[in-house]
């Protein structure tokens, strides 16, 4: 990333020099250095995956580079909500922080995050698609991920969900592929990033909305989402978030890979 990356301003993030990473994802290295890093299993053979080795380990070094400002990843969505994943990093550790915000609140809404000191899951499948499919109507003027499959792989480790359907797998194979991951990869990929083993995707916490806020709340004692995201901003704030998180209002939220 060159000297001349847009600088990011995020008011929770005031300490840190933050850079715009979106053109990272234009590489078949960053995905796959994205998801496996996120699994914890960076040291994986990236030929197998399709992806040269070299490239894998040069997008491993710049997406861990303590001395570098950090690579910030933006998924906007409706309502003027913003996703995103931060790779944060330290000299003695990196972490991938990922979280939402919208300009109006005061604070930032947690969703989980991959490293050291783990915390999710982040999001249900519903709310992981309908971010992925929800493109702001200027699309071309945004400031961030504008493909779908993009923007649902960038946000996939945050999922945790047991309403899953058992077709998702599909779904993250096409997005693999479109992201540059070979055909005879992306299926096998895809079933490993979302698990094969149905009994074990029974137990996955389980999604709900309490009374006195719109909001979904994850029933995992390790995610943020045990509380409302960005609890403490106003009803109005929590009710146009949990609004832009099921797609109300919205004239598509269903993917398009065509």
């Amino acid at each position: 990333m060159s000297g001349t990356a847009e600088i990011v301003d995020i008011p929770e993030y005031v300490d840190f020099e933050l850079v715009a990473g979106e053109q990272l994802a234009r590489e078949p290295a960053f995905w796959l250095a994205h998801l496996l890093v996120t699994m914890g299993d960076c040291s994986a053979d990236a030929e197998e995956y399709g992806v040269a080795q070299s490239a894998y380990e040069a997008m491993l070094d710049r997406l861990s580079d303590a001395e570098q400002p950090w690579p910030v990843i933006r998924v906007p969505f409706g309502g003027g909500h913003t996703a995103f994943a931060v790779y944060a990093n330290f000299e003695d550790e990196s972490t991938v922080e990922f979280a939402v915000r919208h300009p109006a609140w005061d604070r930032l809404g947690h969703l989980g995050q991959c490293g050291p000191e783990s915390a999710g899951p982040g999001l249900s499948w519903a709310e992981l698609t309908v971010i992925a499919a929800s493109l702001p109507e200027s699309a071309s003027d945004i400031d961030g991920l504008v493909d779908q499959a993009q923007r649902l792989l960038l946000l996939l480790p945050m999922l945790g969900d047991p309403a899953t359907p058992e077709e998702a797998w599909t779904v993250v194979a096409r997005a693999l592929s479109r992201c540059g991951i070979p055909g005879d990869v992306a299926p096998w990929f895809a079933r490993e990033l979302l698990g094969t083993d149905a009994d074990e995707r029974r137990v996955e916490p389980f999604w709900t909305v309490a009374v006195d806020n719109p909001v979904p709340v994850c029933s995992s004692r390790y995610s943020p989402r045990q509380v409302p995201i960005a609890l403490g901003i106003t009803l109005n704030q929590a009710q146009a978030l949990a609004d832009a998180l099921r797609g109300d209002g919205q004239s598509s939220c269903e993917l398009d890979w065509t």
